[in-house]
């Protein structure tokens, strides 16, 4: 369950493990996965919470983590980061981290709140937003994305964005871009073709896809022959693809992996995370560990090898993406 060799993300020079730690639920008091509440213990005590994203920062380098992927919406997942870098001594080199820009946070450090996060794709948020990162992350920050880039917001035919997003690459720090809903797909080829002066403005694709969502497959494929590192998020579907999904109407397709995961040894977590690791294509997938535990449960899918069976059985699974994105839209913040 220890990484044992790093890869190259896409055609960048950043190693990535081929499972990285995203810190979405690290950094802040509220967020939809399923039990994030009793991942905290419930307490949101600022230091607290620092501990605690320590504690899993700490899990992730012990079994060989080397990516990071924080967001400015993420609450105070840049700071924590930065703090564990800075104590722990790492040097930019020894580890890898990414960073996304549009969405500001605004739940306040409550649970529940009226607006969790506001997006804002705008010149002005970019140039706001990568000091914010930059200050905290410093030389750290290798790759900056687009927070869940759309069609409607017109952030791909921004020419004030793209220019000082090919400004930032010229400077050395790779850009990507994350997607979200049902038209991911769509929203990569766009990006893929994207290239001021001659050059091909994205390096990189953050992307959900899992048993329940794999519908950007081919167009993740067709963007890592391209030369584009490929980040997979989301791979247990906010915890819909693990036991605490209890509802009852998955509960054949939970049947079905807890066969499957007796098979290899393993929990479901990992059977999912063993299921994404399979295609080629995948240069490193997000475990969004709430606990240490949860990590080192995450990281046994290093150890699983899917056969033909297993592989069928999780290709079963899956929904329409216009079901899949109604229903992660109607998961509740906790």
């Amino acid at each position: 369950m220890v990484v044992e060799k790093l890869r190259q993300l896409g055609s960048t020079d950043l190693s990535v493990s081929p499972i990285g730690l995203g810190l979405a639920a690290l950094g802040r008091p509220g967020y939809i996965n399923l039990d994030h509440a009793e991942d905290l213990n419930q307490n949101y005590d600022i230091d607290l919470m620092q501990a605690h994203a320590v504690s899993v920062l700490d899990t992730a380098l012990k079994y060989g983590v080397r990516y990071f992927d924080v967001a400015r919406s993420y609450g105070l997942a840049e700071a924590f980061l930065s703090h564990w870098l800075k104590t722990h001594r790492l040097q930019p080199g020894d580890v890898s981290v990414g960073s996304k820009w549009g969405y500001t946070y605004t739940a306040g450090w409550q649970v529940k709140a009226s607006v969790h996060e506001v997006k804002d794709h705008s010149p002005r948020n970019l140039d706001k937003q990568w000091q914010e990162s930059s200050d905290l992350l410093g030389e750290h920050l290798g790759l900056y994305q687009i927070h869940s880039a759309t069609l409607e917001t017109g952030v791909l035919e921004s020419l004030p964005v793209l220019k000082r997003l090919a400004s930032l690459k010229t400077a050395g720090v790779y850009i990507g871009l994350s997607l979200s809903g049902p038209n991911q797909a769509e929203v990569l080829e766009r990006a893929a073709s994207v290239t001021l002066d001659g050059t091909r403005l994205f390096d990189a694709v953050q992307a959900t896809f899992n048993a329940l969502e794999p519908s950007a497959g081919v167009a993740l494929s067709a963007a890592s022959e391209l030369g584009m590192g490929v980040i997979i998020k989301e791979a247990l579907a906010n915890g819909r693809l693990s036991e605490r999904n209890t509802e009852l109407d998955f509960a054949p397709k939970l049947e079905l992996l807890r066969e499957q995961s007796s098979r290899f040894g393993v929990g479901v977590d990992a059977l999912c995370l063993a299921y994404v690791l399979r295609y080629p294509w995948v240069d490193t997938v997000l475990s969004g560990a709430g606990t240490a535990v949860q990590l080192e449960s995450n990281m046994d899918a290093l150890d699983v090898t899917l056969d033909q069976e297993a592989y069928l059985v999780l290709s079963q699974l899956c929904e329409e993406p216009e079901h899949y994105w109604r229903v992660r839209s109607g998961l509740k913040w906790n």
